[in-house]
């Protein structure tokens, strides 16, 4: 029984002792994998459990215009970061901080009791005064600190508000580009570490780690802020002379879809949006808003008659009796009596609306809104902007003879301001359909090299080139001999159309006396740069047609863009009609070289300022050749002498 009770013994230290080697082997391997592949995430998590940090923003992408001027840019906003358990006398420091950034004391020892390793005083301690950084840092409090942060700065105020949008109070974007853009434009978060003991508090002798935050690219945007700057002025100017309900703006380049300026009335300012209703920053109307287009979307009848061959502008004609009766509906022309005999070129000018029913006809349903589609209308163009709409338009089942013929002059359908834009710049750039767009270029805030760059989108081709060029001939043959005369400008080749559509009320009727009116134009006629489209919703004390209220305002931003851009004047324009009330303007003649007392005998058609001493002129304003309003003053520079073969 020794025996065997030894050897059991034996037994039993043997297994314990095997139990503690492979234990001690576990340990040992346990230890090692810890130290070589865990090691980095325990230092990590001790970081953590050491470190506290005070956070640096980002800063947000700056916006641009295609020229480099900067839109919204960004400005130092420092705000107000406690860390709690680093404060001693919490009710003292809930005193001076609540009485510094206006709060209440039971608030202010909320933050600064917090069960958190950090708080930013929210909202009342964000984008702090700098009377205000300046009193907090007079604290000289452990625990209260000025972190670094920013807010957008606007330079050019309301302008734009509605295409760059406005972001909140984290810098997120709300609206606009900011929204659309919003993960290109934040950058990364960064901070300063510190080591800390178990209470909060900074240990003096480890060092403080700073990790940089990484900026926001910034936005090149397709805007000119030049041409901007030029609708502004314009559409304040109808503002004060027509007190209207509300106006919008577009210019785009109808060759590749990039929109130069946009602008809507009512408008706000984008870091006091709180001040305005929720309807006038959160609707984009040259995108948003739908409604009838009036005699603008003749062009689309227009174009699509010329590709089909439904029509010769010069031979064919058509008899304007006042009214064309279709399935016992009577549609009446703007002129009483008619235009009696016209060439469909004249019913283009005239804006005839029973010779554009012809027209609707000539081309059947199907043709017309086949074409109707492929310009664009019934769907979003696809502008870089949320909340565009689509428009409205007949399903083909429901169209009959008198849906046939109201769409033909733009009555009955509902499309966006976008929409006729895209449209139109299609049926006028050669016959291609573009995307719009805003974003034009991605700039790296710390290289400043261009990381990417948008290409233009053809959506389709929906006219040939000739039938486009057809398209423009009549519609500068509309500015210079029709509706559109007063949009003509000496010296450029300006085609365009009228738009004159009544406004639909809440019971569905037609209202009295209420219409949207709208000019569309493009210039030069042969090669356009600009299409240029400005709608004013119900104008007061004017004759409301478009051709009066809108036509000049599209005329004036036609002539300053084109000279920004460089495009010169010169000849080959058709000769305006000159009708009453218009009076015909007078070349300026060179007067370069002439003696003084010669030029004081024939000025009647000039005024003349003269300025210096002497007999002959050497200089004149404006140039020679231009044309301006007789009775214009012509200043001329007087000299002594004159040498003619040097000059």
């Amino acid at each position: 029984m020794k025996f065997i009770s030894t050897s059991i013994t034996k037994k039993r230290i043997i297994f314990i002792a095997s139990g503690f080697t492979l234990l001690f082997i576990f340990m040992i391997a346990r230890l090692l994998y810890v130290q070589l592949f865990m090691s980095d995430e325990i230092k990590e998590k001790a970081l953590q459990t050491w470190l506290r940090d005070i956070p640096y923003a980002a800063e947000r992408g700056h916006i641009l215009d295609r020229n480099g001027k900067e839109i919204v840019r960004n400005v130092y906003s420092p705000t107000l970061l406690l860390i709690p358990a680093q404060i001693k006398n919490k009710e003292e420091a809930a005193k001076e901080i609540a009485s510094i950034v206006n709060m209440s004391e039971e608030k202010a020892y909320e933050y600064v009791t917090k069960q958190a390793m950090n708080v930013i005083v929210h909202p009342e301690g964000r984008k702090l005064s700098e009377e205000q950084v300046t009193a907090i840092q007079a604290l000289r409090m452990d625990g209260v600190y000025i972190a670094k942060d920013t807010k957008r700065h606007y330079p050019f105020g309301k302008q734009l508000a509605h295409i760059t949008g406005f972001v909140g109070i984290d810098n997120d974007g709300l609206t606009g580009l900011e929204l659309q853009y919003d993960d290109k434009l934040q950058g990364k978060n960064g901070a300063l570490s510190y080591f800390s003991d178990a209470k909060g508090n900074r240990i003096a002798y480890k060092n403080d780690f700073y990790n940089k935050p990484i900026n926001g690219n910034h936005l090149v945007t397709t805007i000119d802020m030049q041409i901007q700057q030029i609708v502004e002025k314009e559409l304040d100017k109808a503002s004060l002379l027509y007190n209207p309900d509300q106006m919008i703006a577009i210019v785009v380049d109808p060759n590749n879809g990039e929109v130069l300026s946009m602008a809507s009335r009512p408008d706000f300012h984008p870091s006091q949006f709180q001040q305005v209703p929720q309807s006038v920053y959160n609707r984009n109307l040259p995108i948003w808003s739908t409604y009838e287009p009036g005699s603008t979307f003749k062009i689309i009848t227009l174009a699509a008659a010329l590709e089909e061959e439904k029509m010769d502008l010069e031979k064919d004609t058509f008899f304007d009796r006042g009214s064309i009766k279709v399935a016992g509906a009577n549609l009446r022309c703007w002129k009483a009596g008619g235009h009696k005999e016209q060439s469909m070129l004249e019913v283009v000018e005239n804006s005839c609306n029973p010779g554009f029913v012809h027209i609707g006809q000539l081309l059947g349903k199907e043709k017309l809104f086949e074409y109707i589609r492929a310009f664009g209308f019934g769907e979003k163009t696809g502008i870089d902007l949320s909340g565009e709409g689509t428009g409205i338009l007949f399903k083909e089942e429901n169209v009959g003879p008198v849906e046939l013929a109201t769409t033909s002059f733009g009555q009955g359908v509902s499309v966006t301001p976008i929409q006729q834009v895209m449209a139109v710049s299609a049926a006028v750039n050669g016959g291609v359909l573009y995307e719009p767009y805003f974003a034009r270029q991605w700039i790296d805030p710390e290289t400043k090299e261009v990381i990417a760059t948008h290409k233009p989108v053809k959506k389709r081709r929906v006219l040939s080139e000739d039938t486009s060029k057809h398209v423009r001939e009549a519609l500068e043959s509309v500015v210079a001999n029709g509706t559109g005369r007063p949009a003509y400008v000496e010296g450029y080749r300006v085609g365009g159309k009228t738009g004159t559509a009544q406004k639909v009320g809440k019971d569905g009727a037609y209202m009295k006396d209420n219409y949207i009116l709208s000019f569309i134009g493009f210039a030069p006629a042969d090669e356009p740069e600009v299409v240029v489209y400005v709608a004013v919703d119900n104008p007061k004390n004017t004759v409301q047609f478009g051709g009066v209220v809108t036509a000049p305002i599209v005329g004036n931003i036609i002539e300053e863009s084109l000279s920004l851009r460089n495009i010169e004047k010169r000849k080959g324009a058709l000769p305006k009609e000159y009708t009453w009330p218009d009076v015909p303007k007078v070349e300026v003649p060179n007067l370069i070289g002439e003696k003084k007392a010669d030029i004081l005998k024939r000025q009647e058609d000039f005024k003349i300022d003269l300025h210096g001493n002497g007999t002959y002129i050497i200089d004149q304003a404006p140039d020679p050749g231009v044309k301006v309003e007789s009775g214009s003053t012509l200043k001329v520079y007087l000299s002594r002498s004159y040498d003619r073969e040097n000059n």
